[in-house]
């Protein structure tokens, strides 16, 4: 029953947010057909973070490389951009993989609270800060990567939920790492890390992964929506693009190379990072 109305209240906040976008796209005159390489951007990156390998840090590096978004907006156009796909993802994985539907809905809470304050405060950062923190995160999401490829996240355990304690701490830290997530350092490898280190079963991190990012995203999006603080264009691409790449990673590939995979995008990811800090650094 609780998953059901979970599942229901994400719909409704993918109305609303569908709604403030495309209003906030009427009002502007900012409703653009997004180019092919925009396009293409949002299906390669969603159906890669479908696959598990992530889509924040990968779009980041795309940006970088293309300068296809000015720096002081990547956080806000990967919050737009990816929020619909990633919605999808949830649905998914919310309909195939059991938790405790309290410690779900707790922690998607805690998720959703700390990204509306997260966003606030990442939207009204300056250039150079944004780009130190964009740095930082695909640093961070380099190392999260690492530690994948080499086995190094904690084992877990084989609980499905938490109680008591345990679960008001896994709440707030995920509120924590869902307001660091909006700058664009990518939330589900410290999410599963939290989930293990907190004796639950790895699989049960990822209907908690996706569905805090499925509802934090729109409460993060929004604000850098209303603000101003994206790429109108180069999101839509990401959105369209992502609804392509999701169903196909989700139901056509069955096997791809993914370890060589991973650390072809790590590569990139790393160098990425250092271009951003040394324009931080140049100021």
């Amino acid at each position: 029953m609780l998953k059901s109305l979970t599942l229901i209240a994400l719909g409704l906040s993918t109305l609303i947010y569908a709604g403030i976008w495309l209003r906030a796209l009427l009002q502007r005159g900012q409703l653009q057909r997004p180019t092919a390489a925009q396009f293409a951007t949002g299906a390669v990156t969603n159906f890669f973070d479908t696959l598990g390998i992530g889509s924040f840090a990968t779009t980041t590096a795309v940006f970088q490389f293309t300068r296809m978004v000015p720096d002081a907006l990547i956080p806000g156009t990967l919050n737009a951009g990816h929020t619909i796909p990633v919605i999808l993802q949830a649905f998914l994985y919310l309909a195939v993989i059991e938790v405790e539907p309290v410690t779900l809905v707790s922690m998607i809470a805690g998720a959703t609270l700390g990204a509306w304050f997260g966003a606030g405060w990442v939207a009204g950062l300056p250039l150079r800060q944004v780009r130190i923190g964009v740095g930082c995160a695909l640093l961070a999401a380099f190392v999260a990567m690492l530690m994948r490829q080499l086995a190094l996240f904690p084992a877990g355990g084989e609980a499905l939920g938490l109680t008591g304690g345990k679960l008001a701490a896994a709440v707030a830290i995920n509120a924590s790492i869902a307001a660091i997530s909006t700058l664009g350092i990518g939330f589900y490898a410290p999410c599963m890390t939290l989930v293990s280190l907190m004796g639950m079963n790895p699989a049960a991190a990822f209907p908690i992964m996706m569905g805090s990012g499925a509802f934090l995203m729109p409460a993060a999006s929004s604000r850098f929506v209303l603000r101003g603080s994206y790429a109108p264009q180069v999101a839509i691409g990401l959105t369209l693009g992502g609804l392509v790449g999701v169903p196909i990673a989700a139901f056509i590939v069955k096997t791809l190379p993914l370890e060589a995979l991973r650390w072809l995008v790590m590569a990139v990811v790393l160098y990425a990072a250092q271009g951003t800090l040394r324009s931080a650094k140049r100021g």
